[in-house]
């Protein structure tokens, strides 16, 4: 059944603002859990679900997702016929208004019409879950509806999501409205920014996007058509760990999360693997003296200090004497002796050697830029 279908992986989206970490890379290229980064999500879903043939769409600083995709090798896409392309975003113009995942999809409409496979699933770039695609492209072919666009249900969309758009659907899941989530109220479903539909309705949809509109993304186009009767749309549920990092908050509160062991089992199993780039690097050494508690440590870290309820990236190094707490720290950053954090966010390569203290709160989280010096 995978066979029937090819995969896209969307460009960051406009309503997606990430402060201080997307100045360097697009959401896909984000650290996740330590050592792992967002896109292999949905990669990962993809090879994992039997769907081969996949289509990544880049926009601005796509050279953090270059480097770390390659050839496809890490996701076990790298067979004859095995496919991993990264398509250039031509279309990108200074007024971001204009810059839409349909004006991606125009410019690469040619490579989509020569693909042999008759669905198309999509998926989103900046979100976390895990899903068997190739159950839900089933399900969609038995139900006979047009599109299938899954949600998950969350009881906290007044203060989250409010960067999501949010389905309202009747009691046979049809779809009934598809709109910006507001903050009216707390039980909503949350759009996963993911469709399966038929490659040739797909293309028909996005040349339609542009002609309605040159700054309507397919969403919008769906949002329309959710008020007519002229496709039928359904939703499907999603269980399990959901993520969706469209701001700062967000991507601290997600890493944050995986240290409840129940939530890192929920989106980590033996049966479903995560792949990535791996590194060939030596595991993490803790040293004589250094307390570590409640906290993740990727390998190649050196910790001489305190570690407490923390994310902590490769090749990390945290002096002796240092205090780290409620904390997440990107690859090879350094946190020097006797330094105090709390509550921060610390980019790749930067240095925390002269300022003993930065304190913040969960709520508000501190964002030290990449290759700061502090």
């Amino acid at each position: 059944m995978a066979a029937k279908a090819f995969g896209i992986v969307t460009s960051t989206p406009r309503r997606v603002n990430v402060y201080g970490l997307q100045d360097y890379r697009p959401a896909g290229a984000f650290t996740f859990a330590g050592k792992f980064r967002v896109v292999d999500f949905p990669i990962s879903n993809f090879s994992n679900s039997g769907i081969k043939n996949i289509q990544v769409y880049l926009n601005k600083h796509p050279k953090a997702l270059t480097d770390h995709l390659g050839t496809g090798r890490s996701y076990n896409l790298n067979s004859k016929r095995d496919r991993l392309q990264l398509f250039y975003c031509n279309h990108h113009m200074e007024n971001d208004v204009y810059n839409t995942d349909v004006s991606d999809y125009l410019d690469n409409l040619n490579f989509i019409k020569e693909l042999p496979q008759e669905y198309v699933i999509i998926a989103p770039c900046y979100m976390v879950y895990k899903e068997d695609y190739s159950a839900l492209l089933n399900d969609h072919i038995l139900s006979g509806a047009d599109i299938t666009m899954l949600y998950h249900r969350v009881n906290n969309a007044r203060d989250h999501y409010l960067n999501c758009r949010i389905l309202t659907m009747d009691q046979d899941q049809r779809i009934l409205s598809l709109e910006l989530n507001r903050g009216n109220r707390q039980n909503q479903c949350v759009f996963m920014d993911t469709y399966v539909l038929k490659k040739d309705l797909f293309m028909t949809l996005v040349e339609r996007a542009y002609a309605y509109s040159s700054t309507y993304s397919l969403a919008q186009m769906i949002a329309v058509l959710a008020k007519t009767e002229e496709y039928e749309l359904r939703g499907v549920q999603h269980k399990g760990f959901f993520a969706s990092i469209d701001d700062l908050q967000s991507f601290y509160e997600s890493n944050m999360s995986l240290l409840d062991p129940k939530q890192m089992k929920d989106l980590f199993s033996e049966d479903w693997w995560i792949h990535t780039r791996t590194t060939d690097s030596q595991p993490a050494r803790i040293y004589e003296g250094a307390d570590v508690k409640g906290s993740m440590i990727a390998n190649g870290c050196h910790i001489e200090g305190t570690v407490e309820n923390s994310v902590i990236g490769r090749a990390v190094e945290i002096g002796k004497g240092a205090v780290v707490r409620n904390s997440i720290i990107l690859d090879h950053a350094e946190i020097g002796p006797d330094v105090v954090i709390d509550c921060q966010i610390v980019d790749k390569y930067a240095r925390i050697t002269k300022t003993k203290e930065l304190i913040a709160t969960p709520k508000k989280p501190g964002y030290v830029h990449r290759a700061d010096k502090l």
